[in-house]
């Protein structure tokens, strides 16, 4: 599939490749079981196939510029096209979810519960689930160690057709079953459609709001713990201070931007020795791509108590170093912080 020597956005760019082109046969595979059988709810299936399909096609866009250098135009690389791939997928899911509700009410309104060749349609509905359930886990698991938002939705959304998949060969198998013993269970089909395609555009909505805020810049609780544990970890005597930290995730690139307060006697150089070690502790816990910028401020008689150095400015003894969490370090204005000491 890739070679080792690609790059994390490399592999996740050929392997939506394959998650397009087998997307476009499966969904070929269901509107013909779909014909075979005349089921409202493998048409469900197949026409949440196109969204896969057409999700395939943008997710692949997306993952193609993530890979493309940042310039002048985009200082800051093409990482956020991924939150708007993953905002058009959520908004289409949304849509097929729509359609599948509307014919099931429509199946339900005219009464037509006629099925036909069921057990060869949900051979290929079994065959279908399984390649997608096999595509969508490793899409998750991919895109979570290269933190691509897209890769990882589209791995979501195929995990979610699968889980319909299941659901409608259930249905339709205990509709077989009970038709060779002689009962009529064919309202099942539109019911079941029904459900799924009120799931289908829950899961929708859950991608678009996780997308917008990715859009919106919204903070990223477990990045920013991870970026604070790494502050704590690797403060040196003369870090008296960490403050204004904010943290924004562009596909695999995250960048880090914080004031940084120490002794007004540290050169720049000591200063910028510090930044470096940072750095290098924080791209080690997120991987990928790490861009800092530390804004270093001078100390003030407030910092005294909090600061070991011995100077010929101290004007209060020294209580313990202060612990920084992420309340603390996030917030703007320090003077209304609690302190804490080791």
């Amino acid at each position: 599939m890739a070679s080792e020597g690609d790059s994390p956005a490399m592999r996740n760019f050929k392997f939506q490749r394959i998650i397009a082109a087998v997307g476009a046969l499966l969904m070929l595979g269901k509107f013909l079981a779909y014909f075979l059988t005349n089921s409202v709810a493998i048409l469900t299936d197949a026409l949440e196939s196109i969204v896969n399909v057409a999700a395939g096609i943008i997710g692949l866009y997306a993952l193609y510029l993530t890979m493309q250098p940042a310039d002048s135009s985009h200082p800051y690389g093409h990482g956020k096209v991924e939150l708007i791939s993953s905002s058009v997928e959520g908004s289409m899911i949304i849509i097929a979810g729509a359609m599948i509700v509307l014919e099931s009410v429509l199946r339900f309104l005219s009464g037509d519960y006629t099925l036909r060749s069921l057990d060869l349609g949900l051979l290929i509905v079994a065959v279908a689930a399984a390649a997608n359930f096999a595509m969508g886990y490793t899409a998750i698991r991919m895109g979570r160690s290269s933190n691509s938002v897209a890769l990882e939705a589209s791995g979501r959304h195929l995990c979610t057709d699968t889980y319909s998949s299941v659901g409608i060969l259930i249905g339709l198998g205990l509709v077989l079953l009970l038709s060779h013993l002689g009962f009529d269970a064919y309202w099942i089909d539109p019911l079941m459609a029904l459900v799924f395609g009120f799931l289908i555009v829950i899961t929708g909505i859950r991608v678009l709001f996780r997308s917008m805020n990715g859009i919106m810049d919204g903070a990223d609780e477990e990045i920013i713990k991870q970026v604070t544990r790494c502050v704590n970890h690797i403060r040196k005597p003369e870090i008296l201070d960490v403050h204004h930290l904010r943290v924004n995730r562009y596909g695999a690139s995250v960048h880090v931007d914080a004031h940084m307060t120490v002794p007004g006697d540290l050169t720049v150089k000591e200063a910028e020795s510090f930044v470096n070690e940072f750095r290098e502790e924080v791209t080690e816990a997120l991987g990928g791509e790490v861009d800092i910028t530390f804004m270093a401020e001078p100390c003030n008689s407030s910092h005294c108590r909090h600061c070991s150095r011995e100077c010929d400015h101290r004007q209060a003894e020294f209580t313990g170093r202060r612990i920084l969490g992420t309340q603390y370090v996030t917030r703007g204005d320090r003077r209304n912080h609690r302190h804490h000491r080791e």
